[in-house]
């Protein structure tokens, strides 16, 4: 195993952190725009409030880790969907705003527009990234100069728009498990009602954009049927999916939420068999593919950050442990919450 594909598989671990972590805070989000109950709306914010910020970390740090070991692949990536990334960047903006913002000012209207600020800057995200996967899955226009050559209105194309319809489900999901975890009562209830219809839709518009990619992206899928790996990630996704609607009917909420979890790292896991050693297909030809050769930094580059994050990620990934130790069990309200 050289450099290249250990930091392909680095770079894959930080997604998989950051989709896991941000992405129940993405689903409270988007539950918390159709929460009508003023005192539930507080337990959806004070349910994440002491974690969300720490959960982005893994947001910076895969930006990170990307630009240092793939800049050429983050210089094409970022100014191709360059658009799309200044709409999420002012949802993340006013969605960190609307925790801090809510609560100062006593005014009915004054907390619905923050809740609403909080809401759309969750759902935003939550289809941003699914449509951006969607992009690099089917592949975007690239010439032979690893230059991007489409459009922002090119993104938007059907195939995306429908694995940012899964990201959006997936998500919300991942979030009703996470909350119901966190109440108790009716609110609980709802959510645990809630949670087996969104694993229906989930299963569905799963199995449709899979479907979908035979079509749009049949270059995924050379190959990979004789990968060990493949059958492994496959069998562990399909076991923990058909798991989480037992483990909620029978109120296990942590074991339904480690299995939705599963089904993200899964999930990322099967992309990533997919595509590698590419890491942005291209459209045009795929012959202009970047790949974790063509677009890697120097040798001595990918030493230096394999250093610093060997020392690093053990650092990140003990204060997240810790902090969900702390601030384990139910949502208690306090004059203190937000």
């Amino acid at each position: 195993m050289d450099l290249n594909t250990i930091w392909f598989l680095l770079v894959a671990v930080l997604i998989m952190g950051y989709a896991v972590l941000d992405g129940f805070d993405l689903g409270v989000g988007i539950i918390h725009l159709f929460t009508k109950d003023e005192n539930e709306k507080r337990i959806n914010i004070n349910s994440i409030g002491p974690v969300w910020d720490g959960n982005e970390v893994w947001l910076l740090t895969g930006g990170g880790a990307l630009f240092a070991a793939f800049p050429i692949v983050y210089a094409t990536v970022f100014s191709g969907f360059y658009l799309a990334l200044v709409l999420l960047l002012f949802a993340l903006i006013f969605r960190a705003v609307s925790f801090e913002f809510r609560g100062k000012v006593d005014s009915d209207k004054w907390r619905k527009a923050w809740d609403l600020a909080f809401g759309i800057g969750s759902l935003l995200p939550a289809v941003l990234f699914g449509v951006a996967i969607g992009n690099i899955l089917r592949g975007i226009p690239i010439n032979s100069e690893g230059t991007f050559t489409g459009s922002f209105f090119g993104l938007l194309n059907p195939y995306a728009i429908l694995v940012g319809v899964l990201s959006l489900v997936m998500f919300t999901m991942h979030g009703s498990i996470y909350l119901a975890m966190k109440t108790t009562g009716g609110q609980k209830t709802r959510l645990k009602n809630l949670t087996p219809k969104l694993w229906i839709t989930f299963v569905a518009v799963y199995l449709l954009a899979t479907l979908y990619t035979f079509f749009e992206a049949p270059f995924l899928f050379d190959g990979i049927l004789s990968s060990p790996l493949f059958w492994v990630l496959l069998v562990l996704l399909l076991l923990s999916l058909l798991y989480i609607p037992v483990a909620v009917k029978s109120n296990s909420l942590g074991r339904a939420f480690i299995s939705s979890s599963a089904v993200i790292i899964m999930m990322i896991g099967l992309l990533g068999i997919s595509l590698f050693p590419m890491l942005v297909p291209s459209l045009t030809d795929l012959a202009y593919s970047l790949t974790i050769y063509n677009a890697s930094s120097t040798e001595r580059t990918l030493t230096a950050m394999l250093i610093i994050a060997l020392i690093g990620m053990p650092l990140v990934i003990f204060y997240t442990a810790y902090i969900y130790k702390v601030f384990k069990g139910k949502v208690i309200i306090s004059e203190d919450s937000y």
